[in-house]
């Protein structure tokens, strides 16, 4: 039977390809047009219904086929499933019943199911486990000592960002004149500022860094955010994604160091004088 269906069911859609192509294909006809797609439509309904039915009904037998092997023979899964809770089946729940009755509610004398005698059993070991452990050998820190090794970690972990700068800003920084951060500084302005300031600060592209004149501001705090952000307008890219924040303030520190030093070429002033006191001087560059 189910040889027949495939074949019947192959030269039903040869057929119905064989008679909608031209349907399709063709660019007029006797009648309206809109009659016409009207008419398509409909027949190709009604195949795809037949065809439809015939496809659930045969196989329907199939399916009943399968649900009575199932009967028959139980899944893995239903046989892992009754394993594992112990139930009665309901043909044999009589065996179980109890000589309670109240009020016509009888009581079953179930088993507890395995699952959960096994979960008991775990949580009982794990209790041994944890006291041996935490309260015996002492191996594994209790809650206050683990609060006090994560503070004292996360103490380790803020220096460690304090060093690196990760906390410096523009508002925060501050001026550096210990000999290594100077030296530090040193190293990083002839990697990347000499080509536009020359060695000695005395400026090229880019204006004299030893004289009392900026265009941008002086003090720590401007020229850090000057190196930061840069100043695209004038071809100074942005340092920030090239120097960690530590860096741009060792750098910041060694170029206030430049101050009043006499550079082999100075370039003429550019900007204005700028005073440490003078705000009026920082707010307008």
């Amino acid at each position: 039977m189910r040889k027949k269906f495939n074949h019947f069911t192959v030269l039903l859609a040869a057929l119905i390809v064989i008679f909608s192509s031209p349907i399709f294909a063709a660019g007029e006809s006797d009648f309206p047009p809109s009659y016409y797609d009207i008419v398509a439509m409909f027949l190709i309904a009604i195949i795809i219904i037949g065809f439809t039915a015939i496809v659930y009904y045969e196989g329907r037998k199939g399916v009943a086929e399968e649900e009575e092997v199932l009967v028959k023979q139980p899944s893995a899964f239903a046989k892992f499933r009754r394993a594992i809770t112990k139930t009665t089946p309901v043909e044999t729940e009589h065996e179980l019943l109890l000589n309670h009755d109240y009020d016509g509610i009888k009581e079953l004398d179930s088993q507890i199911p395995p699952w959960f005698l096994w979960l008991f059993y775990i949580t009982i070991f794990f209790s041994i486990v944890y006291m041996l452990d935490y309260h015996v050998f002492n191996s594994s820190p209790l809650q206050d000592e683990e609060y006090q090794l994560q503070v004292k970690q996360a103490e380790v972990e803020r220096a460690a960002l304090m060093n690196s700068g990760a906390f410096l800003n523009e508002e925060s920084v501050t001026l550096l004149t210990d000999a290594a951060a100077i030296d530090a500084g040193k190293q990083i302005f002839a990697t990347n500022c000499v080509a536009c300031h020359t060695a000695d600060g005395g400026g090229l592209v880019g204006p004299n860094l030893t004289d009392d004149y900026w265009i941008h501001g002086g003090g720590i705090k401007n020229i850090f955010k000057t190196i930061k952000y840069g100043v695209v307008a004038k071809g100074m890219i942005s340092w920030q994604s090239q120097l960690n924040p530590k860096q741009m303030q060792d750098v910041s520190s060694y170029i206030i160091s430049l101050h009043g030093t006499t550079p082999a070429n100075p370039k003429a002033p550019e900007g204005t004088i700028w005073k440490e006191s003078d705000s009026t001087a920082v707010a307008s560059n």
